[in-house]
């Protein structure tokens, strides 16, 4: 039997692919079963690779999600680099309807509004599990933490491992009424706004397709916001100010998408480090982005996400160690992350 204590991304889509291979598998996670969350993202080639060896409907990822053209990188400096890496655009409440479904219809065990409280290992090398209603279970099996940025289960396994303030608030906004742009289409298009010694000072970024809202985000340099770290969807009048003065060289299209939204997500941006991680043991292991978040994600979040459900997944049905699977995980995703910088300095320089 396999525990899994969160049902995002990760967390669903082990326990959908668990489940469909034969093995007993509770999943809790604390929200509702409809309660999406989130904004958009983007997802490579990579990913939707692990999803249809996973077994999500081919069908289903087609309809629910679409083809982005490429990922064009500007720097008010002029310089202009871009890549295509068959990237497809999500709204992420589009993409939870789609494991939602591939784990509803597998046999798993599920548990909507389960609060999980904390997780320990007994003197017998057991789980025990306390409940948000103050009942507790046990488990001799392993349990998968799969709880987000804000885990739970990291925060008693590794107190010294809290997110970090990754030097950025970042704003998502979606315009009311399909948009019509002078950028070109089906392409997301990210422009730095680069202060004198050439690194960003804010980065926008935004996606349009015929027919369809346009959806947009922004990175501002900046001081953790007061209060909590997710401030939820705040009113667009509180903040198209601060976006305004922070996209100086691109009055167009900011203007023009700043007219037509209403609402933005505000929050902190974060990072879960790995430079100080304990290693990956059993019984309790941790996935996703309760083990390594990271901003900007370059549209790699939810892929490291479903690379690490499919590592496991692969340990789990195989016979071979689970951790060791996370540890070569944790390998890869920092020699990802390493080429990235490079990308991104390229477009500075």
């Amino acid at each position: 039997m396999v525990t899994i204590i969160g049902g995002g991304i990760a967390g669903t889509v082990l326990g959908g692919a668990l489940a469909r291979s034969g093995t007993p598998v509770t999943v809790y996670e604390r929200r509702p079963r409809d309660a999406m969350g989130g904004a958009f993202l983007f997802i490579d080639e990579r990913g939707h690779s692990v999803l249809h060896d996973l077994g999500v409907a081919d069908d289903a990822v087609q309809q629910a999600s679409a083809p982005v053209h490429a990922l064009e990188y500007v720097g008010s400096d002029g310089r202009r680099a871009a890549m295509s890496r068959g990237h497809r655009f999500w709204l992420r409440s589009s993409l939870m309807t789609v494991l939602n479904e591939f784990l509803d219809t597998s046999g798993a065990d599920l548990r909507y509004e389960h609060t999980v409280t904390d997780v320990s290992v007994d003197e017998s090398g057991g789980c025990l599990i306390r409940h948000g209603d103050g009942a507790t279970s046990t488990t001799d099996d392993i349990v998968i933490a799969a709880d987000g940025i804000d885990s739970v289960i990291r925060s008693r396994l590794e107190p010294d491992r809290p997110p970090v303030h990754a030097g950025d608030i970042v704003l998502y906004g979606m315009t009311t009424s399909p948009a019509e742009l002078d950028s070109e289409p089906d392409k997301l298009h990210f422009f730095a706004e680069q202060d004198a010694t050439g690194a960003a000072a804010s980065t926008f970024g935004h996606i349009w397709r015929p027919g369809h809202p346009a959806h947009w985000f922004i990175r501002i340099a900046s001081d953790p916001l007061d209060g909590p770290d997710d401030l939820g969807i705040r009113p667009i009048r509180e903040w198209a100010d601060t976006v305004v003065r922070a996209t100086p060289s691109i009055t167009d299209p900011v203007g023009t998408l700043l007219a037509q939204t209403d609402d933005v997500h505000v929050s902190n941006a974060r990072n879960v480090p790995l430079d100080n991680a304990a290693q990956p043991t059993l019984p309790i292991l941790l996935i996703g982005d309760a083990d390594h978040a990271i901003t900007p994600a370059a549209g790699v979040g939810a892929r490291d996400a479903l690379e690490d459900a499919a590592a496991v997944y692969r340990a789990l049905t195989s016979g071979s160690s689970p951790a060791e699977a996370m540890v070569q995980r944790r390998s890869t995703i920092l020699e990802d992350r390493q080429r990235a910088l490079r990308g991104r300095a390229s477009v500075s320089r």
